[in-house]
């Protein structure tokens, strides 16, 4: 490949008769949307010299702010976009885009078009944007066409846009334009461009015959497009196509360029492909771009965060670091927000940057984007912080210019330097500067900088048309204030004052500063020249008075050694005792400071040749010690060979240990075994746990039916230990049996979701104990009271989809669960919730759908009014209890009708009292709520209903839940209550057919004091018959009530209430009669918000 004007330009591949097209230009898009930079001249000059002679734009192609009087004919060589086309703002009356086939639309313009043609007219005159000319366009690959308040422009509501959009989920916006305009002609069949024969839309899609996958010629069967084309075709072969769908290979449509490796059948391995090609967009190339890298088989911009670039025969390449990959600096993901370094921006909420943070850059060599300078602190007249800058512009290059150091673009207006508008910089100061590899250097604006006009620009950019510097401070101003680059520079020019500035030296330099000549025969330190670089010569050299010192820099080179000269090198002693191939070796320095060999018998140094010059040892040596050393190192290396084998072979014994116990796990959590061989065909996962195979640990809780213990589970024959939670059950009633339970954990042992939690098996004994997976982080109720500053929009909504999901996959198994509420709802993950507590509730046979439940305490405040009044329990009345559970999410744990007392929650909800809508709550979601709790069960919304309405929810959290962020969220009803007071807001039920005890003796700890009452107590008083003392502390907080109701007036026409004293300080709960009054009264059945055709009162 080769530079050509700027764009980049492909070889030819090898095609038969030599007749294959061109090969493709290509030029970079923009990123700029609405923004332009300097006045409409120079956007259009800017325009003309990026798609001058293009035919694919890498990128986005964006036309704003454009005049009726300039010439856009440059633009009509485009023939692809593969990103967006923005067209607005313009007054030109016709886009000559005529020869463009292909908008890929691999980005977006507002996230989801690829077409945008906004706002081009002038209201002020007659110039306006009245014809789009896209004659050839037949496909947009991805993204959708908005064109709107174009007040001239004529057809665009005649095009077939079906016929171009390859998503037929999507619907164009096309409207408020032009409205007086001509028809298509007569042989257009509707759909045109324009009102010419010329002007026709040519169809590619819709008139495709049922046969074609994609694009055709013609409407016969076999008239259709190759299966890689794009945009349609002139024949049937993949040379065919208009433009690729994926890659195209020297003129043909492939799914892949040639890959750097082929496979040889014969030798079984894989060869390096001699026709390699690399992708590059969507063209295949035998070389990349060069600020381009080679990513395996792919052009990159840069390598990734393990790899590291080399040069492999002249091609820069990704390899995988060897160690440590080279340190990089992400400039623009190194803070949250971008930041201006000189003063705040409250406007965009954006901070100062303190400057003396820019040194952080003192050691940066290469930027692979572009750099941007608009602003600089006062006190700073230079860019030296960028002092050991060397190459910029290897990536992407600057956008319209924004906020300095903003996020690089993949593509843009091509400059990689940017320096304007600073008024205090004198000097540029970027001494180290040799290179600007791509993009365009703008430099403007800058009143008081020097120095710039004696760089040789040339030499750092590659073509002289990238240059544009201007408007800064006049070069003969700068030479009369005696701004000149030093003498000691060349004619190169300077970055700043100084003999530190110089692009290159006149003489010799010496670490980056230039100086008339090196320390060859004067000084302390003295030096050799490399070039014209100075460098210091060895410390072991001895200083030549009027001569040269060194001729190089190694030990080797020196004119004299200052200490001794052992062999060509100068050393500060004679070795001794150095491990040689033969054993250690031992020299001596002569009369001239040479190092002689000693002795070959000596082992403890010498003082001359001779085998009585031997320091230590008198008499000969036998060579057997000299093998002692070696000895010594075969019994070292022997013996870190054997410790580090016990180390690998202790990690390896570890590993071992622990898959093992993981697989031990899985198979003991993911897998059950049958309850009784007869089951064997049912998928049942609980099994039944020996007393001796469960060890309670600690308690994590207690509730209504029973004890929850954190536990271990250890199998018989195993050793592996298993965290489990325990929960025993209070079995007050005596009628449970060993086949009822075992029957009951079948139906809940064969359950198995995501969202709920999974039974692992059962202990019969004198207490029933299920054990259940252990979740550590607790109940749902928890989680929000501890979390409630943390807690995100997302979470709560992905909770209530969870919540929905595994209540409905219960409904599907035909099992109501009767107690659902927060506290019932663990979490695996703060990300997972899981239903729990559902084993306790009766399993619904298939030919039933309702039934009663008869002397189990129920949890009031969460249920429904048909279950309060008739024991009636659904997986609609599941529904009632889900919404309070929304309400205790969504206030964070707060209590459900805080400070109201038991028995007047039912009159509360019969008078059409509901919850109060929490505060971080739209209308939207309360109205879900409120739709939960409606009084007609069959009005009430489904599971699956709810589930799917909370996931469409879940898609746009801040629109339904608003949080701030720092808000201490409050409750609604005041400040939530511990877990244990909230357990005891339940009520005894035990339906009899006996009169019904009134509760006005019963006093309650969360209902408010009314006049004449007695002073409240910390718990209820059970007032069975024969047991006039208080109940033990665990039945705290509950009565057994022999009626469901107490009697109290008729609250409507037809009912009657049975004689008694009224009660005097809590009120009743309503009986049958009055509930069933309740549930005619026509204030509620108004109310219904679901509409559901077969809904019927009740």
């Amino acid at each position: 490949g080769c530079r050509v004007r700027g764009v980049w330009v492909w070889g030819r591949g090898l095609c038969a008769l030599q007749l294959c097209p061109p090969p493709p230009t290509v030029c970079a898009g923009t990123l700029n949307g609405l923004s332009v930079t300097g006045d409409a001249q120079h956007q259009y000059r800017t325009l003309h010299k990026m798609y001058n002679n293009c035919e694919i734009v890498m990128g986005n192609l964006e036309i704003v702010l454009i005049d009726h009087s300039q010439d856009l004919s440059f633009l009509q060589t485009i023939r692809e976009v593969t990103g967006y086309i923005l067209i607005a703002m313009n007054v030109f009356s016709t886009l000559p885009l005529r020869n463009l086939r292909v908008i890929r639309g691999t980005q977006f313009y507002e996230e989801k078009y690829a077409l945008f043609v906004l706002l081009n007219y002038n209201p002020n005159t007659t110039h306006a944007l009245r014809q789009l000319g896209l004659n050839h366009l037949t496909e947009i690959l991805a993204g959708g066409v908005y064109i709107e308040k174009n007040e001239q422009l004529c057809h665009v509501d005649t095009v077939e846009w079906r016929d171009i959009m390859r998503d037929p989920r999507l619907e164009p916006v096309v409207g408020d334009n032009g409205r007086a305009c001509a028809p298509c002609h007569e042989s257009c069949g509707g759909h045109c461009w324009g009102p010419g024969p010329e002007d026709c839309q040519q169809l590619t899609k819709t008139i495709c015959a049922p046969q074609c996958n994609g694009r055709c010629f013609g409407r016969a069967p076999n008239e259709c497009c190759h299966e890689e084309c794009a945009g349609g075709c002139t024949g049937p072969l993949q040379t065919h196509c208009f433009a690729c769908r994926h890659f195209n290979d020297s003129g043909a449509c492939v799914p892949l360029c040639p890959q750097p490796l082929i496979y040889n059948k014969l030798t079984f391995q894989l060869e390096p492909n001699p026709d390699t090609k690399y992708q590059y967009g969507s063209v295949c190339v035998r070389s990349c771009p060069h600020n381009f890298v080679v990513d395996q088989s792919s052009c990159v911009r840069a390598c990734p965060s393990n790899k590291m670039e080399v040069e492999k025969n002249g091609m820069k390449m990704c390899e995988p670091c060897a160690g440590l990959c080279p340190k990089g600096v992400g400039i623009t993901g190194a803070a949250p927000l971008p930041q201006t370094v000189d003063s705040r921006d409250p406007w965009r909420n954006i901070s100062a940057l303190d400057p003396e943070k820019l040194n952080v850059f003192r050691h940066s060599e290469e930027i692979t984007g572009y750099l941007n300078i608009q602003s600089w602190p006062k006190h700073m007249h230079n860019f030296s912080v960028f002092s050991n800058l060397e190459t910029i512009g290897d990536g992407p290059h600057i956008p319209t210019p924004s906020l300095p150091l903003t996020p690089p673009a993949p593509n843009s207006r091509g400059f990689s330097l940017l320096i304007m508008k600073n008024d205090n910089v004198t000097s540029l100061g970027l001494r180290s500067l040799r290179e600007v590899s791509a993009g365009r250097v703008y430099i403007t604006e800058n009143r008081r900088l020097c120095y710039l006009h004696t760089v040789q620009w040339a030499a750092l950019s590659r073509r002289r048309s990238d240059l544009d510097i201007r408007n800064n401070k006049p070069r003969g101003k700068c030479q009369q204030e005696g701004k000149v680059c030093d003498p000691l520079c060349s004619a190169d020019g300077c970055w700043g004052p100084g003999p530190a500035q110089c692009l290159s030296c006149r003489h010799y330099s010496r670490r980056g500063v230039c100086v008339e000549s090196c320390s060859f025969t004067q000084g302390e330190t003295r030096e050799f020249a490399e070039g014209t670089e100075c460098f210091e010569c060895h410390p072991e050299c001895e200083r030549v008075e009027g001569g040269i010192t060194c001729n190089g820099s190694g030990a080797d080179t020196c004119t004299r050694c200052a200490h001794y000269r052992d062999g060509p090198h100068c050393v500060e002693r004679c070795p001794e005792g150095i491990l040689g191939e033969r054993g250690p070796i031992y020299k001596y320095p002569d009369s001239s400071q040479e190092c002689r060999p000693c002795h070959e018998n000596c082992t403890r140094g010498c003082t001359g040749p001779l085998l009585r010059d031997c320091l230590g040892d008198l008499n000969p040596v036998s060579p057997l010690p000299r093998r002692a050393p070696t000895v010594i190192a075969v019994l070292v290396v022997g013996g870190l060979f054997l410790f580090c084998s016990c180390v690998l072979l202790s990690l390896l014994y570890w590993r071992g240990k622990k898959i093992q116990k993981k697989r031990a796990m899985r198979r003991y959590l993911e897998r059950g075994e049958p309850l009784d061989p007869s089951e064997k065909a049912n998928k049942v996962l609980a099994r039944i746990f020996k007393e001796t195979e469960l060890k309670r640990l600690k308690v994590l809780g207690s509730g209504v039916f029973g004890t929850v213990h954190k536990g271990i589970w250890i199998p018989d024959g195993d050793s592996i230990k298993i965290p489990v939670s325990i929960k025993v059950i209070q079995d007050w009633s005596g009628q449970q049996s060993f086949h009822s339970v075992t029957d009951h954990m079948l139906a809940i042992g064969s359950l198995d979701h995501a969202y709920i939690v999974r039974l692992l098996g059962i202990c019969p004994g004198p207490q029933l104990q299920l054990v259940t997976q252990l979740l550590p982080l607790g109940s749902l109720l928890d989680y929000v009271r501890k979390n409630r500053g943390s807690i995100s929009p997302q979470l709560l909504l992905n909770w209530c989809v969870q919540v929905a999901k595994g209540m409905y996959y219960l409904e599907e198994h035909r099992m109501v669960h009767r107690n659902l509420a927060a506290r019932n709802v663990l979490l695996k993950s703060p990300s997972q919730a899981q239903v729990a507590d559902f084993g306790i509730a009766d399993l619904l046979y298939p030919d039933d759908k309702k039934y009663f439940y008869n002397e189990v305490k129920t949890p009031i405040k969460w249920m429904a009014l048909e279950s309060i009044h008739f024991g009636k329990y659904t997986h609609q009345s599941d529904v009632w209890s889900y919404g309070v559970t929304l309400w205790e999410m969504m206030t964070f744990g707060a209590e459900p009708y805080a400070g109201i007392r038991l028995p007047e929650v039912p009159d509360l909800l019969e008078k059409g009292e509901r919850l109060p809508q929490p505060h971080i709550c739209t209308i939207d979601v309360y109205m879900v709520m409120v739709k939960c709790w409606m009084i007609d069960e069959n009005i009430r919304p489904t599971f699956k209903e709810l589930a799917n309405e909370f996931t469409r929810m879940a898609r746009d959290p801040p629109r339904y839940l608003v949080i701030k962020v720092g808000e201490k969220l409050g409750s609604p009803t005041g400040p939530p209550l511990g877990r244990g007071e909230e357990e005891e807001d339940y009520e005894y039920m035990n339906k009899q057919p006996r009169l019904s005890r009134s509760l006005g003796n019963m006093v309650g700890g969360l209902g408010p004091r009314h006049e004449g009452c007695p002073p409240r107590h910390d718990g209820y008083t059970d007032m069975r018959p024969g047991e006039p003392t208080p109940a033990p502390a665990e039945e705290q907080g509950y009565e057994e009530m022999e009626a469901v109701l107490a009697p109290r007036g008729p609250p409507c026409p037809g009912c009657r209430s049975p004689p008694g004293p009224p009660p005097t300080c809590m009120k009743p709960l309503r009986s049958l009669e009055a509930s069933d009054c309740a549930f005619d009264n026509p204030d509620y059945w108004h109310s219904r918000l679901f509409a559901k055709v077969d809904a019927q009162r009740t």
